[in-house]
């Protein structure tokens, strides 16, 4: 479907529309392979409309075809295309009290958006659940953390991590004098980021190649180790939004959590609904969330950091 002479030729045979497999089975449907970016080709000449059938539909058709019987489909597309779509972040904050530190600033978030296959449960109203219980448990409680705690529901990720991206850009990035983009003050007094647990229960957290951050996380998980929290990764995983931290020299971690069913059943997919959460993990996850974002709030020091893997 890359090829515009293919599709011309399409086009010119007559082809409404193109039906391909979904990845899956069991009445699954999975935006993944092709026809996954058609949210991008607004601009792209003779493009044709591409529909995910589930597989047991897709052989259905297929057996009726091969016994030379007619297959009459009827097909209704209302998608439309927006040259600015509003955007935006949801950001919370509790006030820091110290006075020396209450202007650095440590973050905890998800993201809100999901593909419209299920109802994006999993992926990922289940991070921004835990985000907004782990920070109700920080208000209920009284707190009144040293530094600034603030908590974000980023847009865009799943066009590619465009709320994360943008935040950074207005509150880390500048252009100097001379046109070269150098850090803001907001970047130096920026503590840490945590990608909040999602739907499965958590389990440790990867550490994004920053070898200090291994004895502060294990320690902090002293209290959930016998829960079944003990595991501390050097290694990182995929591009998240806290990966964009990470691009500009800011701490920024994501916690490792089990994946119950999120690669083999719900992961982009029409199974990604509210009946595939996992309550009791969700809450534990939130008052982990809640104790690492306190304690990341009330340290002496700022996190310790790395260098990015490469200029901003």
């Amino acid at each position: 479907m890359n090829d515009p002479a293919a599709r011309r030729w399409l086009v010119s045979e007559g082809v409404a529309a193109l039906l391909f497999t979904a990845p899956g089975d069991g009445g699954t449907i999975a935006q993944h392979g092709p026809g996954s970016t058609g949210f991008a080709n607004k601009n792209v000449p003779h493009q044709i409309p591409i529909v995910k059938v589930s597989a047991e539909s897709y052989g259905r058709i297929v057996r009726i075809l091969q016994k030379d019987l007619p297959v009459t489909l009827e097909l209704e597309m209302l998608n439309t295309f927006s040259d600015q779509p509003d955007l935006f972040n949801v950001i919370a904050e509790i006030p820091g009290t110290d006075a020396k530190l209450k202007e650095e600033v440590v973050m905890f978030g998800a993201h809100l958006d999901s593909w419209t296959y299920g109802t994006g449960a999993t992926d990922d109203a289940a991070g921004a659940a835990v985000t907004m219980e782990a920070m109700r448990i920080l208000q209920k409680l009284g707190l009144r953390p040293r530094r600034t705690i603030r908590c974000v529901l980023w847009t865009g990720h799943e066009q590619g991590a465009i709320g994360s991206s943008c935040y950074i850009k207005q509150h880390f990035l500048r252009e100097d004098s001379k046109g070269v983009i150098v850090t803001t003050p907001e970047h130096e007094k920026f503590s840490v980021f945590l990608r909040s647990g999602g739907y499965g229960k958590v389990r440790g957290i990867l550490q994004g190649g920053n070898a200090a951050a291994g004895p502060i996380f294990d320690a902090w998980m002293g209290p959930f180790k016998d829960m079944g929290m003990k595991t501390t990764s050097i290694v990182d995983r995929g591009t998240h939004d806290y990966t964009m931290f990470q691009k500009v020299g800011l701490p920024a971690f994501g916690f490792i959590w089990d994946p119950i069913e999120f690669g083999t059943r719900t992961h982009h997919t029409s199974a990604d609904v509210y009946e595939r959460l996992q309550p009791e993990d969700m809450k534990f996850n939130a008052a982990v969330t809640a104790s690492f974002v306190w304690q990341a709030a009330q340290r002496e020091k700022r996190f310790p950091r790395i260098a990015p893997p490469h200029e901003p």
